[in-house]
């Protein structure tokens, strides 16, 4: 595994790589964000409209939730649809990037689940030292 990571930057590197401007880096910046996996988990299941959001995280404010959706909407992993109502309402919704996105995702998020326990037992004994 880890000459296939090798391999991989040495790939990017002749290519011209920077890391200033690394395709991982500026996915993850996002993605990796505090509230993001919670928002695209609810968007997964179904459209919702912002206050619907809201609701299902409640923890968030309202200028995170918005920040995240416009992050989200810029890189083309969110649509946000609005309907000509009075007021108008808003619904957002995974686009086929942010469908594509979910099965690496899921990945992540079981990897997550089974190694959190040993990376809790890891800091806890980091910090006792």
């Amino acid at each position: 595994m880890r000459d296939l990571m090798t391999d991989r930057i040495e790939q990017w590197k002749a290519r011209g790589f920077d890391p200033n401007n690394c395709p991982v880096r500026m996915v993850l910046d996002h993605v990796a964000a505090k509230w993001t996996s919670l928002i695209l988990l609810e968007l997964e299941k179904e459209p919702q409209r912002f206050n619907a959001l809201g609701r299902a995280l409640p923890d968030i404010s309202k200028r995170m939730l918005t920040q995240s959706l416009r992050d989200l909407e810029r890189d083309g992993m969110v649509r946000r649809k609005v309907y000509d109502t009075k007021p108008p309402s808003v619904e957002y919704s995974l686009t086929d990037v942010g469908l594509s996105f979910m099965a690496p995702f899921s990945q992540l998020l079981d990897w997550a689940e089974k190694n959190q326990s040993q990376i809790l037992a890891a800091r806890s004994g980091y910090d006792k030292s």
